[in-house]
């Protein structure tokens, strides 16, 4: 079912229990290495938070995606592919490749060059050849964007998608990912115009609490209906926490919660208790150089499920 009201989702939200069984976080995860000596000009035109005057150290950048790695492998096996430096954008897959369970799914992305990665064979032969995973491919449709869970964030415990509307997901691009995820609910939203993807002003936490940024929202209403889904337990961002990059964040394990050290230094000792008081350490990692880019943690992390 797609729902793109507050009130048709949690009326679709009663009947709804948890899935019994479900994975809540990913067996692994995928990245790939930055290889680019400037950002990516045309993701600008869309993407508020890239910084295209701050001069970009290419070497520093691939040093804090190392080190990203490593980190993340506390909580599972993280496998990186190399980077092509007529991609710039490359080093944040999650947009352009993801995976459900038995299959791996490739995105429609809404700039040329973008779409260019959505061709990288060696990838595609990992997830299909390797992984024995079937493929389900939105690359090759003229007739939406979906530019996975960028757009999208998964509450893999009730298989519910939160969908972000913007120029990066149409409507069309959403009915795609919610066949393609095989979700049993996707809400539909629209973010203000400010905003290109929803993990950044949104995180689901191994589906026991969220990370909302409520000024990412156009309706103000939304927020505080997918809110009432976690029963309230809520992390609420200030504007600046979420330019800092607190929301785009991720869960590799039930009991941590991966963001930016940028993002991390925003939280105030009460969010981090309360964090904590949920069960969730905080993971970070130093990510500044690549946050020029305009993404973050969250966004360089690929999930394999």
């Amino acid at each position: 079912m797609i729902v793109n009201t507050p009130a048709s989702f949690l009326a679709a939200l009663e009947h709804l229990p948890p899935l019994p069984d479900a994975r809540v976080t990913a067996q692994a995860a995928f990245l790939v290495a930055p290889a680019s000596a400037e950002l990516a000009a045309e993701s600008a035109s869309d993407n508020r938070y890239m910084q295209m005057q701050a001069q970009f150290d290419a070497v520093r950048a691939l040093a804090q995606h190392a080190a990203l790695a490593t980190a993340l492998r506390a909580d599972c096996p993280v496998i990186s592919f190399p980077g092509d430096a007529t991609m710039p954008d490359a080093m944040f897959p999650n947009n352009v490749f993801a995976t459900a369970p038995g299959r791996y799914i490739v995105g429609r992305m809404r700039h040329p060059m973008r779409q260019r990665e959505a061709e990288r064979s060696d990838i595609r032969a990992f997830f299909r050849d390797t992984l024995g995973r079937s493929e389900t491919d939105l690359s090759r449709r003229n007739d939406c964007v979906a530019e996975l869970t960028g757009s999208l964030v998964i509450d893999h415990q009730r298989g519910i998608g939160y969908c972000g509307l913007s120029e990066r997901c149409d409507p069309a691009g959403a009915h795609a990912m919610h066949e393609a995820f095989g979700l049993r609910l996707t809400f539909c939203f629209e973010l203000q115009d400010s905003e290109y993807h929803t993990n950044v002003v949104m995180a689901s936490l191994a589906g026991r609490a969220a990370i909302l940024a409520a000024d990412g929202f156009r309706d103000p209403a939304v927020p505080h209906a997918i809110a009432r889904a976690y029963r309230e337990r809520v992390l609420w961002l200030s504007p600046e926490q979420k330019r800092a990059y607190a929301g785009n964040a991720i869960t590799l394990s039930p009991d941590r919660v991966w963001m930016s050290a940028g993002g991390a230094a925003s939280l105030k000792s009460t969010q981090r208790q309360t964090l904590a008081d949920w069960g969730f350490a905080i993971g970070e990692a130093r990510l500044d150089e690549i946050e020029k880019a305009g993404g973050s943690l969250r966004c360089c992390v690929g999930e394999i499920f």
